[in-house]
């Protein structure tokens, strides 16, 4: 039943990424993916929230749950890959230093969210 879980979710957080990539497509022109940037962050920082939430008040969720939302759709929802290819097109279209800042502004800037999810995760009540 886990498995199947959170395969559901995994397939609802890929189907809201998509959805939220192609409107960000729609609404932001250029080389730069926004979107992809997005969803990466706010997936950071949904997991650190839960995380925060579950760590502080382990109760509150069943572990098919809290693996159905974490790995399932936060997993589903954020996309390592595509920053990866993102960043390697970048490189070889704009510039190495284009590449860079877009690798490095992704993962200091998710992580930030991160670190921000959990604080605030932690906090509620």
């Amino acid at each position: 039943m886990t498995t199947l879980l959170i395969a559901l979710c995994g397939g609802a957080g890929a189907t809201a990424r998509f959805v939220l990539d192609a409107e960000v497509r729609r609404r932001f022109r250029g080389g730069f993916p926004v979107g992809t940037f997005l969803i990466n962050v706010l997936g950071s920082f949904l997991l650190g929230v839960l995380t925060g939430a579950l760590t502080h008040h382990a109760g509150w969720l069943s572990p098919t749950a809290k693996a159905a939302l974490g790995t399932g759709f936060c997993g589903g929802f954020t996309t390592f890959s595509t920053a990866a290819v993102e960043t390697a097109r970048l490189w070889a279209t704009t510039g190495r230093a284009e590449g860079v800042r877009y690798a490095v502004a992704t993962a200091a800037v998710s992580l930030l969210a991160a670190f921000l999810g959990l604080a605030l995760g932690a906090g509620l009540s």
